[in-house]
């Protein structure tokens, strides 16, 4: 039988078919999104900090942003891949158990509805009903948190993640070669911070944490980013290297 003894608790959000998809492509596309704002703004401003070449920002942007998105979708697909394949191994034993040993199934499920406040008679009631009604679906919802009709799906988080990188980078790309030579670096600054409290924001929400706290980490971090790569490219500019 299986060792986990309650579900994960989603206090108290809806619940439905779908909502794990929703989830599973929202956290790839804003993770995608901030990954490209930050990568691909450190490496155009680093660039920016040894040369004024248009031809060279375009060319460092263009390939970070391809290669990047590339990176990110195979990263989530293999990683949501593994996730989905978990999920599928836990159902087949879910369900050989139910087969092969029906009465500590349910046993266990009464357990653990007695755990979450129901008294013996109660719990044992809910358990038998919902073992007759789909006995698999029951246990893998409280004991597993899992819904056989909304698995998570990995070409989803892939295309997302992809799509939101390109999306993210294309604004530290545009900031950096639209302006005049002498206000890109400071342009691309303000915009790439400006994008990442948004992008916290929205994570924060997603995830239900502190929104500032969240926007504040990304600020700073990004902040860092910037300041490294641009402070790296101005000293190889300045030294003749490139």
């Amino acid at each position: 039988m299986s060792g986990i003894d309650e579900a994960p608790s989603h206090d108290g959000e809806p619940h439905g078919t779908g909502l794990s998809q929703k989830l599973n492509w929202l956290r790839a596309g804003v993770l995608g999104a901030n990954d490209g704002i930050v990568s691909v703004a450190s490496l155009v401003v680093g660039v920016a900090g040894a040369t004024t070449d248009n031809a060279a920002l375009l060319t460092a942007g263009l390939a970070g942003l391809v290669g990047g998105a590339i990176s990110m979708a195979l990263g989530e697909y293999v990683s949501v891949s593994s996730q989905r394949d978990t999920e599928r191994a836990l159902i087949a034993k879910e369900r050989h158990e139910l087969r092969t040993m029906p009465e500590e199934e349910l046993e266990e499920l009464a357990g653990l509805y007695r755990r979450r406040g129901l008294s013996e008679a109660t719990a044992r009631r809910v358990a038998a009903e919902l073992t007759a009604h789909d006995a698999l679906s029951a246990h893998l919802e409280v004991e597993l948190g899992i819904d056989q009709d909304d698995l998570v799906n990995p070409w989803h988080a892939a295309i997302s993640s992809a799509v939101a990188f390109t999306l993210g980078a294309l604004l530290p790309l545009l900031a950096i070669l639209l302006p005049p030579a002498e206000w890109r670096v400071p342009v691309t600054f303000v915009a790439v911070l400006l994008a990442l409290a948004i992008t916290g924001t929205v994570s924060a929400r997603i995830g239900g944490a502190s929104s500032l706290r969240a926007s504040i980490r990304l600020v700073i971090g990004g902040a860092l980013a910037l300041a490294a790569t641009w402070g790296i490219g101005t000293l190889l500019g300045t030294t003749g290297v490139v």
